[in-house]
């Protein structure tokens, strides 16, 4: 008496990832670090959910060039660029949008009164890092790495 064979579909492993509470938080973690950043960063030239300047440190202002509003654009320049490497290399990309709110916590800690914001920032900073390690964990396991 011979037992059937059964051959795996790729549609057998994308489900069990997909019931993997590890993979569903990689997978939040990678499209909220993608997308936030990018709509973040195309409002600073919009100015539309909040006045951004206003969030700059003066000490930063006075030195880098032009003004706060300049300082402005680049930092969503920069904003955007990060969703974008999270969105294709999240492995890389967690640790830049990490790092990228260290310096963003460092500025904010230097304005009296955002220091609130700084504590939520230092949230995601968290989440950037989780997003990082779990991205490492599965490197190789998917082609989307």
């Amino acid at each position: 008496m011979s037992s059937p064979t059964t051959t795996a579909t790729p549609v057998t492993p994308r489900r069990a990832a997909l019931s993997d509470p590890g993979y569903q938080a990689f997978v939040i973690l990678r499209a909220g670090f993608t997308v936030a950043p990018i709509l973040f960063g195309l409002d600073k030239f919009t100015n539309l959910l909040v006045d951004w300047p206003a969030y700059l440190a003066p000490w930063i202002d006075d030195i880098v060039p032009g003004s706060a509003q300049t300082a402005m654009y680049a930092v969503g320049v920069v904003e955007i660029v990060a969703g974008l490497v999270v969105a294709v290399k999240p492995r890389f990309g967690g640790w830049l949008v990490a790092g990228w709110l260290s310096g963003i916590i460092v500025n904010l800690l230097t304005i009296p009164g955002y220091y609130d914001i700084a504590l939520r920032d230092f949230g995601l900073l968290l989440g950037a890092v989780a997003l990082a390690r779990l991205a490492q964990r599965d490197h190789g396991k998917r082609p989307s790495d």
